[in-house]
């Protein structure tokens, strides 16, 4: 299983600018008007077939909800039945082929990304998730492509690991086998680069997968299966099951032939998977690996000596790009008192000049949140700090869902460290500050690291080392992507592996070796060439 050839150190995928009148921007605007003038019908593929169950979904542009982009057939126990019958007739013939082989699949599938579907990706991102060509630019292709050449590299480099010693007359060796059943992967609404990866990276190593994505993004990742195919992926390989997580999940956890869980989503439906494969464990046939990354209450904590613009940039940018959909966004940031008057002006400044709306509009850094759902949960959030003893709306707070879910960049100031907007995930454009005296730096780590339940990003802004050193000392444990001087969102493959531990997952780091490993089985295989033709030992002579 060793490497048959060399894979080169991959470099990160160069991100364009769409600049007005650029040859990008010009192709994108066509691909827009395309979809947005198609009727797409979207069925689910097993085996590579279509199929339609009669069960239809909706899909609506989030910046205007009434614009349907597309319906979708849900898929049921009876399909779900299917599709693991159908990966595991794909398995075999999956798994002794050869990784380099398994991997030329998925290096085309980038250059594909970054040429041909660079632009059907990143409209079908924009319209689906309301991200701005920015935003989808950074997902849909550049961080998709870095995960599928960075990942054939990575496990190059995981085969190449073979045992150091042989002893005389014997050979030791390993082989990197697949898990025995099937991976269930789960995607979430907010980034197609992570819809790309989860099914793909155990796919990689050999196995097959079952995969369910968010049912709000069906149409951007339906366009994903669509690559798969044209890169070469076998049928069966990855099989497509959008439905509701009661539908498609049930079945699948209560499966004998469950290997894995990849997953992407909230901590609540992580942990009910979790304990549902922990009542089930007597029936499978092997041990599942669960990897999950969750949610996330992400800091930025500010010494007095940082700079107040370096500050408020980050706070902007982490908290209102992407309407703060990210499991990264920075949601709550600690500043000493002498540092908070600047950066408040300075951050109201900005927020003031956010432009919001319809993401085809360029111009615009924000666009609307991912449906009604997540509209009305955070702004439950901000009707309470609006009507709290304790909390102060300093910009934003302001809302509206006639045409799409627009809401504001919200800032929340608190004199309260345990508030409800800074200990619990809101997942939208919402950051909720606490000012705490100068002279209290390191009892405040003490609180940051303390508040929240979540592990996943963080930040810490300081021009004096030693004050930066005990804030990488005091928040070890507080995230498991650690930024000095950097807003806490944007992690590169390649360059910052990402994955959080306590309530934010299980730290399994996408984009690296670490990930692609926990897909693997190994064995440990001792040939010895002349066997022992005596059972005596010398010592017995």
């Amino acid at each position: 299983m060793n490497a048959i050839f060399n894979l080169p150190t991959p470099v990160n995928e160069p991100v364009l600018n769409y600049k007005p009148g650029s040859q990008e921007r010009k192709l994108v605007e066509k691909e827009l008007q395309r979809q947005l003038d198609e009727d797409l019908e979207i069925p689910l593929i097993i085996g590579g077939k279509t199929v339609k169950t009669g069960n239809i979904g909706k899909i609506v542009c989030p910046h205007d909800h009434g614009k349907v982009l597309a319906t979708y057939h849900k898929a049921g126990e009876k399909e779900v039945k299917m599709a693991i019958d159908t990966a595991l007739k794909a398995k075999e013939q999956w798994a002794q082929m050869h990784w380099s082989d398994r991997a030329a699949i998925f290096l085309k599938a980038a250059e594909l990304i970054t040429t041909k579907y660079r632009y059907i990706l990143n409209a079908a991102t924009m319209l689906n998730q309301s991200k701005s060509i920015h935003q989808a630019e950074i997902d849909a292709t550049a961080e998709l492509a870095d995960f599928y050449r960075f990942n054939a590299y990575f496990l190059q480099e995981i085969y190449k690991d073979q045992p150091m010693y042989n002893a005389p007359g014997a050979w030791n060796r390993l082989e990197f086998r697949p898990l025995e059943g099937f991976i269930f992967a789960i995607t979430p609404f907010n980034f197609v680069s992570i819809a790309g990866n989860l099914p793909t990276a155990p796919a990689l190593t050999g196995n097959v997968v079952l995969w369910k994505p968010a049912s709000s993004v069906v149409y951007s990742n339906y366009y994903l299966m669509l690559l798969f195919k044209e890169a070469g992926l076998p049928d069966g390989v990855i099989n497509f099951v959008p439905g509701s997580g009661a539908q498609v999940g049930n079945p699948v956890l209560d499966d004998e032939n469950l290997a894995g869980i990849h997953f992407t989503g909230s901590t609540g439906t992580f942990n009910y998977m979790w304990k549902k494969i922990g009542n089930n464990i007597a029936k499978y046939k092997t041990f599942p690996r669960i990897v999950g990354e969750t949610g996330g209450k992400d800091f930025i904590f500010v010494h007095k000596s940082a700079s107040t613009t370096e500050v408020a940039v980050a706070a902007v940018r982490g908290s209102f790009e992407y309407q703060g959909q990210k499991c990264s966004a920075a949601s709550r940031m600690y500043v000493p008192k002498s540092s908070w008057g600047e950066i408040k002006d300075k951050i109201q400044t900005m927020a003031k000049d956010i432009k919001m709306g319809d993401p085809l509009d360029f111009k615009n850094f924000m666009n609307a949140v991912i449906d009604e759902n997540a509209f009305d949960s955070i702004t439950e959030y901000i009707d309470y700090a609006a009507k709290a003893d304790k909390a102060e709306i300093i910009c934003g707070g302001k809302y509206d869902k006639k045409k799409g879910y627009y809401i504001d960049p919200t800032v929340i100031v608190t004199t309260d460290p345990h508030f409800k907007t800074i200990e619990e995930e809101i997942f939208g454009p919402v950051l909720t500050v606490y000012v705490y005296e100068d002279d209290k730096y390191e009892e405040t780590l003490k609180l940051c690291d303390s508040t929240s339940p979540y592990g996943l990003t963080g930040a810490i802004f300081s021009k004096d080392r030693f004050a930066v050193q005990t804030a990488y000392a005091a928040l070890r444990n507080s995230a498991g992507n650690f930024y000095i001087n950097d807003k806490p969102t944007g992690a590169v493959v390649g360059q910052q592996p990402f994955g959080g531990a306590r309530g934010s997952g299980t730290n399994d780091k996408a984009g690296s070796a670490l990930n692609l490993q926990k897909w693997i089985s190994h064995r440990t295989i001792k040939e010895t060439f002349c066997p022992a033709r005596d059972y005596k030992y010398p010592f017995m002579k």
